[in-house]
């Protein structure tokens, strides 16, 4: 049975498969004239006429309209979901294939699948940290929704390159982005749901828009949702097991099930990153840290349940503690770079160096021994830290930095320069100045 092309192609196609006139296929129900429109394109049969026809070329409706049998549709379906599952649940490359494997499936036959497998397939590039790939896969697609809106949405794909750019170091194009994504949702006064927390976060990340965020933070809040992953992953498996059993509907309602259980958890998740950045916004704008301790605190609260969140986890608890050293609560910083160090569990990397500048800098608070080490540690786990994108090489940065810092008030020249020195090297800059000179750079 030919599938290939449009609706057009497909009443055609079929038509001329049985050996029937337009006027044939007409009957007394249509003209000919409306069944030549319909075949060149310049008509688009309604359900009830697209139903007509189905039964006069022998075929399904749904096979006429998409291209696909029932059986066809659902089964992609299914598999979209079960990718979404891969993608938020468990593996982003494997994800990332199974995406690319719908695409392949649907082609042209079924465009709306395919495009939804197609912004799948970025979202999983994103996930893996491949953002040249993920903004070319975004770019394409939104091209595609400017001619195509009937399958997909523009606000998401600009809100997810405003993202990747931040991401990448483009932050003149992440902003216009931003500015772009803002303007459509004012337009549609929304203010909740993941497209709106997305944009806030987004918005948040380049600081741009922050009456925005500050509104989406306000409604939303920060609400803190339990664990459901022993849930979800049930619910995963009997869709899987569904589907070897051939019952594709009961399938898909699974995995829906499996999907909306994780939603409020993401959605968790990313409101308290914003928290986490909104604090950082109003810490290094007021001089006063209550609102910054209150906003931190309800971050830490959603990620301390969240096992998959554990560096985000990590990097609350430091916030955390640093807000507790500025309140001379020397003790309680200690306990919190204490326990990010339990909850990263050895791994390391920047999280765990900032949560040895915190033991560094109550050392030197206490003018105890332990300052030397806790600089010496941090200093190895920088060192080891694999490279990244712009925004990771630019963190590494300044933490170096602030090691230098904590050198320097522990009054070792040298290990200060040192620092300094692998601080620009972080951002790309091969420095041989004299120490004195590059002390001053960062101190300017």
């Amino acid at each position: 049975m030919p599938s290939q092309g449009t609706i057009g192609d497909r009443v055609r196609g079929l038509r001329l498969s049985r050996r029937m006139s337009q006027a044939q296929l007409a009957g007394p129900d249509l003209s000919d004239s409306y069944v030549s429109l319909i075949e060149s394109g310049k008509r688009t049969p309604t359900p009830v006429v697209a139903r007509l026809l189905a039964e006069r070329l022998g075929c399904t409706t749904e096979f006429l309209l998409h291209g696909i049998e029932p059986r066809q549709r659902i089964d992609t379906e299914l598999g979209l979901r079960h990718a979404e599952l891969e993608l938020y649940h468990g593996d982003a490359a494997i994800a990332a294939d199974r995406f690319s494997d719908i695409v392949k499936a649907a082609g042209e036959d079924n465009a709306l699948l395919a495009a939804h497998a197609r912004l799948g397939r970025a979202r999983a590039l994103e996930a893996q940290g491949k953002i040249g790939r993920s903004v070319e896969a975004y770019e394409r697609l939104r091209r595609e929704a400017a001619a195509h809106p009937e399958r997909l949405a523009d606000v998401p794909l600009t809100v997810a390159l405003c993202r990747c750019y931040q991401r990448a170091g483009d932050v003149m194009r992440a902003r216009d982005l931003g500015v772009k994504a803002l303007e459509q949702v004012n337009q549609l006064s929304l203010f909740h749901g993941e497209v709106a927390v997305d944009l806030a976060a987004a918005l948040a990340d380049a600081e741009i828009g922050l009456p925005y965020v500050e509104q989406v933070l306000a409604e939303t809040g920060v609400p803190v949702s339990a664990d459901r992953t022993t849930e979800i992953l049930s619910l995963w498996q009997a869709s899987v097991s569904a589907a070897e059993g051939e019952d594709s509907a009961l399938a898909v309602q699974l995995a829906d099930d499996a999907l909306s259980a994780g939603r409020p958890a993401r959605i968790a998740a990313q409101m308290a990153r914003i928290a986490m950045r909104w604090a950082e916004i109003s810490a290094s704008r007021s001089p006063g840290f209550g609102q910054v301790e209150e906003l931190v605190s309800r971050a830490n609260d959603v990620f301390s349940v969240l096992p998959a969140e554990s560096v985000e986890h990590a990097r609350s608890l430091i916030a955390l503690a640093r807000v507790r050293l500025r309140s001379t609560d020397v003790h309680s910083a200690e306990q919190l770079a204490t326990k990010a160090l339990t909850v990263l569990a050895g791994e390391p990397g920047i999280m765990a160096a900032s949560a040895h500048l915190v033991l560094a800098e109550v050392g030197l608070a206490r003018s105890d021994e332990g300052l030397t080490a806790s600089l010496e540690r941090a200093g190895a786990l920088l060192s080891a830290a694999p490279a990244g994108g712009a925004i990771h090489d630019r963190e590494i940065a300044a933490v170096w930095r602030e090691l230098g810092d904590l050198w320097g008030k522990a009054g070792s020249r040298e290990q200060q320069t040192g620092a300094y020195r692998r601080a620009l090297e972080a951002v790309g800059v091969r420095s041989t100045v004299a120490g004195a000179v590059t002390s001053a750079v960062f101190a300017r």
